[in-house]
């Protein structure tokens, strides 16, 4: 009986797990064990103030699995209307390892660059701001970082 139990429960779980990694988009996403993205920041504030903002608890928006949080209406409806302008690149991990490395590193929400109307982010901690090394190699490195990225992904 006991067997059986640990059997149907496995078998309950099953379909969200294989759900879960079936979908490229969120199983390749920086989030927090909630599901949030970029820390809870608003990804459309980055363009629209320069600015690195956090966003509302009660303004959020799961886009394919993945939840954002904005800091007014305006910036949810904006985001909702046109998700890939907004989304950060590389799932939002930092795009400097994943051009050096390959590597998914966690970023700093608040260290980040517009290049070409896509958002960017890195890591920024013990010192080691690794933005300004990206910008040392920009063009290097992006080259590098999107054909890691399209291996994470395929």
């Amino acid at each position: 009986m006991k067997k059986l139990f640990v059997l149907l429960l496995l078998t309950a779980s099953l379909p969200g797990s294989i759900f879960a990694q079936n979908d490229p988009h969120k199983k390749n996403y920086n989030l927090d064990k909630s599901g949030l993205a970029i820390s809870g920041y608003d990804p459309v504030t980055y363009f629209t103030t320069q600015k690195a903002v956090e966003g509302k608890e009660s303004i959020s928006l799961s886009y394919e699995g993945v939840t954002y949080r904005f800091a007014t209406t305006q910036d949810r409806e904006l985001f909702k209307a046109n998700p890939s302008k907004y989304q950060p690149q590389y799932g939002g991990w930092c795009a400097y390892a994943m051009g050096a490395t390959g590597e998914k590193v966690d970023v700093d929400p608040e260290t980040f660059k517009l290049l070409d109307g896509k958002l960017y982010l890195f890591y920024n901690k013990f010192f080691n701001n690794t933005k300004k090394s990206w910008n040392k190699d920009e063009a290097n490195l992006k080259k590098k970082a999107d054909t890691n990225w399209d291996k994470i992904n395929h």
